[in-house]
């Protein structure tokens, strides 16, 4: 029987009903990640139709292609660094059966024009269409339309192509790490980059401003948002030609992945096995070579060396380290350069609130390998402060790296204490947050074939708990804030310690809330992270 298109709609509604079905916390966090969805949705459609409602046309030919530039890298980048791809049709599923290439990537495809982040972009998006209706009328806002749906479907197959593409060079150890670490590297920076953008608009004429805009319409990610705009400026000889990139580009994106979806599918290759090197650890005990000196020889000891070592090591952890590494340390550079400096410390501290968010599913990291800890009998605390000391022991550099960049970036050296000081705190801060929520929020992951995926669906629902623990950060960090203002001066003697000791105190205070409930929800734990 031949497997229509709408089967595949249908198993992904399904596959997501039933990860909600009989867990009242996941069903509230998903309800949540709709509404922030659809709050995303509505504040896009408001920007984009801001220029039609001041009547402005230059506003608009800066605005749509600028915009629609960033929502395309935003699928291409965005669900790699936060919310991940999402896995709940996984292609290699559907290995055994016998479904055509061709349906396999239609469905596939229409599967994903179903989700929340694909029906916000479109939400969002139509506020151009509102533009274009303002400002030019009936036929304007008719080409516009059809840039909205190309530039969705756009969307979709760059996401899509790049994650087959990236599965397959995910063939050996070596490669998949050096992908993660590009990709990292690249998807860390955008932000950053946005700010320095920003800024150096901010310094630039407009005119040279609509230049540049109107040699990024010409581009495929802006292409499909600016056809409303063509036939505004009377340009209608440019819609059919950038129409015609789009679907180019469309094309090339799909026989892309079209190529690649069978080797993805077909799962990772085995190598060669080798040896283990034992130079260096004749005149070790085996317990020696595995704990570094510096850690005391116990159970405390032994859990930080294991999870210190798994940051290091693992691709997924090892990821999000680089991506807390690069934003930490250029998004004050670029802020301050975009804006003589104002707001770089700001930004810092934005840094420390996100830091701890690796942490938000780290029992997902392992999977159903967490039995074993089970069944060792460690208790709650114990694995909480473990496993806060490996994440610390890498973060922790991280954030005096972050002060110091900021504190020169910003022309105030004598500052760096005082910064770190509050980096500490908000990082404690975070963590005091993000611990109880990766008790009670944890959820599985699929196999690491890609470090950036998701299962099950519901991206944004999954990743609400992380953005509120970083909300939640900034939001403890209220009082140091206050305290630096009221204290002047002396806080630049003052703040690093009292930062510190705010920032382990609220630590304190949520790994023990975290330890005391993982005493309690073990057995449930163990069956959030387990695959299906």
């Amino acid at each position: 029987m031949a497997v229509s298109t709408w089967s595949f709609v249908r198993l992904k509604l399904r596959i997501t009903g039933n990860g909600l079905r009989g867990r009242p916390a996941r069903i509230v966090v998903f309800v949540l990640g709709a509404v922030t969805a659809g709050c995303a949705a509505i504040a896009g459609y408001a920007v984009f139709a801001l220029p039609g409602l001041l009547g402005n046309l230059q506003a608009a030919e800066l605005l749509l292609p600028f915009g629609g530039a960033m929502i395309v890298l935003g699928w291409l980048f965005l669900p790699l660094l936060f919310f991940g791809v999402d896995d709940s049709l996984d292609p290699a599923q559907f290995a055994l059966l016998p479904i055509p290439r061709r349906t396999l990537i239609i469905g596939l495809g229409t599967a994903a024009l179903a989700g929340l982040p694909a029906l916000a972009t479109l939400a969002a998006t139509a506020g151009t269409v509102d533009t274009a209706a303002r400002l030019g009328g009936p036929l304007a806002a008719l080409a516009q339309v059809v840039g909205v749906l190309a530039g969705l479907l756009l969307c979709v197959a760059v996401s899509r192509a790049l994650t087959s593409a990236f599965a397959t060079a995910l063939r050996s150890r070596r490669a998949r790490d050096l992908a993660t670490i590009m990709l990292a590297v690249v998807a860390a920076s955008i932000g950053p980059a946005q700010l320095l953008l920003l800024g150096l608009v901010n310094r630039a004429d407009w005119d040279g401003a609509a230049t540049v805009a109107t040699v990024i319409g010409w581009t495929p990610p802006a292409a499909p948002y600016t056809l409303g705009v063509d036939v505004l400026a009377g340009r209608l000889w440019a819609v059919p030609v950038k129409l015609l990139i789009v679907i180019l580009s469309i094309a090339g994106l799909l026989r892309w992945w079209s190529r690649t979806i069978e080797t993805a599918m077909a799962g990772t290759s085995g190598g060669r096995a080798r040896s283990p090197k034992t130079r260096g650890s004749i005149s070790r005990t085996p317990v020696a070579t595995l704990l570094p000196r510096w850690l005391p020889r116990s159970r405390f000891g032994a859990l930080t060396a294991r999870e210190a070592r798994y940051w290091w090591r693992e691709t997924r952890r090892r990821a999000a380290l680089i991506t807390l590494a690069v934003a930490g340390v250029f998004l004050p550079i670029s802020t301050a350069f975009g804006t003589d400096g104002a707001g770089a410390g700001g930004l810092a501290v934005l840094v420390g609130a996100i830091a701890p968010i690796g942490l938000a599913n780290q029992f997902g990291y392992e999977g159903s390998a967490y039995a074993t800890n089970v069944l060792t009998g460690i208790p709650g605390r114990l694995e909480v402060h473990s496993r806060a000391a490996a994440h610390a022991l890498f973060t922790v550099p991280m954030l005096l790296l972050v002060a110091v960049v900021t504190g020169f970036a910003a022309g105030r050296p004598e500052g760096v204490p005082a910064t770190f000081g509050m980096l500490l705190a908000t990082y404690g801060v975070g963590l005091a947050l993000v611990l109880p929520i990766s008790v009670v929020a944890a959820y599985a992951l699929p196999d690491p074939t890609t470090p950036f995926a998701l299962s099950s669906g519901g991206g944004i629902s999954k990743a609400l708990p992380s953005l509120g623990s970083m909300a939640g950060a900034l939001i403890g960090a209220i009082p140091l804030v206050v305290a630096a203002y009221l204290l002047g001066p002396v806080w630049t003697w003052l703040g690093l310690f009292l930062g510190a000791a705010y920032g382990v105190l609220a630590y304190l205070i949520g790994a023990h809330l975290a330890g005391t409930m993982l005493d309690r929800r073990t057995p449930e734990l163990l069956a959030a992270v387990t695959t299906r």
